[in-house]
């Protein structure tokens, strides 16, 4: 083996062994809870249900 070869083999080890450090494992798994984030779109708007469905009839058909 020539001296060249041994340091590139040397190098791929160290190579190696940093890339087994850094992605040798994966991560922790994430629960789902942890993903989603439930909050209403808007604010509640309290005249929503104030108004009366059936005064229509009241006021034009009477």
């Amino acid at each position: 083996m020539s001296r060249e070869s041994v340091r590139a083999h040397e190098d791929d080890d160290v190579a190696a062994q940093a890339r087994h450090a850094r992605f040798g494992s994966l991560p922790e798994p994430v629960r789902v809870e942890d993903l989603v984030e439930e909050k209403p779109a808007v604010a509640p708007d309290p005249a929503r249900f104030a108004h009366n469905p059936d005064e229509w009839l009241v006021r034009y058909c009477a």
